[in-house]
């Protein structure tokens, strides 16, 4: 089955589940879904940082700071973030992501979903899926910060990541 055929739950403004769709046609007509965002760090603590491939439905070609992805039909936030951690990073028996926030992403031009933002701690040597992910490194922080402004990201990470950067501010 192809990412496009994948079932996904459609939720409302307050993540409710209203019916459910192939992910290509609630991409196609912006049907609000469900994703999941993880921060993965190394035992170093440096980001997880990758491109995407060239073959991605959604936002080809841009760097990301998270693994994550779709949730779904039927399958809840935390599963679906050690799943999608596990195949994203190409490993398996990840400690469970730790479930920071949740926001509702809207692009404002038709782009909208429920987003659950987690972290993980990745001390496996990591092998990413070829299919998903055309190049990849571990990053500081300030490593980060300077490719915020040369890269060319995807929207809805860079929001997960504003947001965690206020949520961990808050936090103290």
């Amino acid at each position: 089955m192809s990412s496009a055929d994948e079932i996904l739950d459609i939720v409302d403004e307050q993540d409710r589940v209203v019916g459910q769709s192939k992910r290509g046609e609630a991409y196609a007509k912006g049907l609000r879904h469900r994703c999941v965002f993880i921060e993965a760090r190394d035992a170093q603590g440096r980001l997880f940082v990758h491109r995407r491939t060239p073959t991605k439905l959604v936002f080809p070609s841009r760097y990301d700071m998270f693994v994550g992805g779709v949730v779904g039909a039927g399958e809840s936030y935390e599963d679906a973030a050690l799943r999608e951690a596990e195949e994203e990073l190409g490993v398996s028996g990840l400690p469970k992501p730790s479930y920071l926030f949740k926001f509702l992403y809207d692009d404002g031009a038709g782009q909208t979903w429920w987003s659950a933002v987690y972290e993980v701690r990745c001390e496996l040597p990591v092998s990413p899926q070829v299919e998903e992910v055309a190049w990849h490194d571990f990053l500081s922080e300030a490593e980060l910060e300077r490719r915020l402004a040369e890269w060319a990201w995807v929207p809805d990470g860079l929001a997960a990541y504003e947001r965690l950067r206020a949520y961990r501010a808050a936090a103290g």
